[in-house]
């Protein structure tokens, strides 16, 4: 019988995502398609650590397929999100600098649709892929179109040379869980190293 297993250079991936679900049935179901995608390529998954919204998904599809889930929150975080049954590895950090720093040390980071929270560590990651400080993919699962606004946001500002259009191609985005995926197997860093790379 043959693996449906695929081989990928990704060992632990980051996914950045929110405690709501949305108002939309997809955002749920692409959450939990991008886990059993993560799974299929044999990834494992490390995230906010919550076990509500679109992180519960993801981290519930990935562990229930098998593969190893590291959720990493912050003590004073624990009662509002983690509720019910946890599953994988529950790492608990002092603060939100400390679960930034400690999501930031895997392969790549995946962001879904998203609240304030999600945004603040997509823009942290992608500072300090601009800065040099890591050379990882930073991506975007643009589903229903929903990152297309902060993506015109951002092209304006390389228009009107707030940032350079190196600094652009660090930002990978797809329409789907299947397209992001293959991009984040094939990306390789275009941008200029300005900083040492931290550890």
């Amino acid at each position: 019988m043959e693996s449906d297993v695929m081989v990928s250079k990704f060992k632990k991936i980051c996914v950045f995502c929110g405690s709501s679900q949305g108002k939309k049935n997809s955002y749920q179901d692409t959450a939990i398609e991008l886990g059993k995608e993560l799974v299929s390529r044999n990834i494992d998954l490390v995230y906010g650590g919550g076990s509500i919204g679109l992180m519960g998904l993801i981290s519930q599809a990935v562990h229930d397929s098998g593969r190893h889930v590291i959720r990493v929150i912050p003590k004073t975080l624990m009662p509002r999100e983690l509720t019910g049954e946890t599953v994988g590895e529950v790492k608990v950090v002092a603060d939100m600098h400390q679960r930034k720093a400690e999501m930031a040390r895997h392969d790549a980071f995946i962001s879904l649709p998203y609240g304030y929270g999600t945004l603040d560590e997509l823009f942290e990651v992608i500072i300090w892929a601009q800065l040099g400080i890591h050379d990882k993919p930073v991506e975007l699962l643009n589903l229903n179109e929903y990152y297309n606004s902060l993506l015109s946001f951002i092209d304006k500002a390389v228009e009107k040379g707030f940032i350079s259009p190196n600094a652009r191609q660090i930002i990978v985005s797809a329409p789907t869980t299947t397209e992001l995926v293959e991009k984040l197997e094939e990306y390789v860093p275009c941008h200029e190293r300005v900083a040492s790379k931290l550890n």
